[in-house]
């Protein structure tokens, strides 16, 4: 499929998906009456209830997916292409794990410490604490290490540290912490105010600029570090702009919505099978449009639509996306990368 044609079906796709996401729930809302929740001056006056769900509830909501979405499939590329190897994700450096950690100690660890149940607030600050210690840590080692598979294994090892630590903390929790920071852990993408989807959008803006500087060293990372400086890029400067820009995507998402599977490992690869090209100038794009649109998906699904009830957005991802991603790679026979 040729990169624009993609790219058009794709947002039409993000359009159809925003709007469904946004009608379809316990109550139906018709399309019209979104329309009027936005942008008619009387919806407060005669549907005040509807234009209260929509502008509060579900909007944010479709919103935040199609955040969430982008900011792991820009990660998980990221990844994929600096340790060259089509099982890392955004998380592979312990960055999601780091988060975890920060959570575990404000929620299963309340007790011990002497204070109450954090607010939703305080799992966010926490979580981007734990990132952030977990940045630092890596860029520490980084220092001192050549080996980018090296660094790999560092990051799994310090996710099983932090999953260690993590439960610990839950075998001696209480009922109700062990219960809150589970539900933390299945991830959601409800209980997200417009300024801080302001903030994420901010972050990825920032992040899209970035990675026009960084379209270059990446082609030429895909066939190997000696070709890359060979074509004078800094590769240390690069891995640590990479690292770094990748800590504060999957960094923050995770702290306001919590680790969300699937997304930023299959993206990645379900961008390249679509594509006749694996250039970034045009994986990007691509990519992050695929990513909104799968997890706008998955947020329909997860709403159970006209049920009172709701499914853990991490649960339906994994559910949905694996065994499409397993189905492609067989009929594919062959791993792009």
């Amino acid at each position: 499929m040729k990169v624009n044609t993609l790219i058009i079906s794709l947002f039409i796709g993000i359009v159809f998906l925003f709007v469904l996401d946004i009608c379809l729930g316990t109550v139906f809302i018709k399309p019209h009456q979104v329309w009027d929740s936005f942008f008619s001056e009387k919806a407060l006056q005669d549907q005040p209830t509807i234009t209260y769900i929509v502008t509060n509830i579900r909007a944010p909501r479709a919103v935040m997916a199609i955040i969430a979405g982008a900011f792991l499939a820009i990660s998980g590329i990221l990844m994929q292409t600096l340790f060259r190897n089509p099982l890392a994700g955004p998380f592979v450096l312990g960055i999601s794990s780091g988060a975890g950690l920060g959570v575990a100690f404000t929620v299963l660890g309340a007790s011990w410490l002497g204070f109450q149940a954090a607010s939703q607030s305080s799992l966010v600050l926490s979580s981007i604490l734990g990132s952030v210690v977990v940045l630092i840590l890596i860029l520490l080692i980084s220092f001192r290490l050549r080996d980018t598979m090296g660094l790999l294994i560092i990051g799994l090892m310090v996710g099983s540290l932090s999953s260690a630590i993590v439960g610990i903390l839950s075998y001696f929790s209480a009922s109700t912490e062990l219960q809150r920071y589970v539900f933390w852990s299945l991830g959601s993408l409800s209980n997200v105010s417009w300024f801080s989807i302001l903030i994420l959008a901010s972050i990825l803006l920032i992040g899209m600029v970035v990675i026009t500087y960084l379209i270059k060293p990446l082609n030429a990372l895909l066939l190997g570090e000696q070709y890359a400086l060979s074509l004078g890029i800094n590769i240390k400067l690069t891995k640590w702009i990479i690292i770094i820009l990748t800590s504060v995507l999957a960094g923050s998402i995770t702290a306001y919505a919590g680790p969300i599977a699937f997304i930023g490992l299959a993206v990645p690869h379900l961008t390249r099978m679509m594509l006749p090209s694996v250039n970034h100038k045009s994986l990007f794009p691509a990519a992050v449009l695929l990513g909104a649109a799968l997890l706008l998906f998955c947020d329909i699904i997860a709403q159970l639509p006209f049920s009172s009830k709701s499914l853990p957005i991490n649960a339906v991802t994994s559910l949905i996306g694996a065994p499409v991603v397993i189905w492609l790679i067989v009929r594919k026979r062959k791993l792009h990368f």
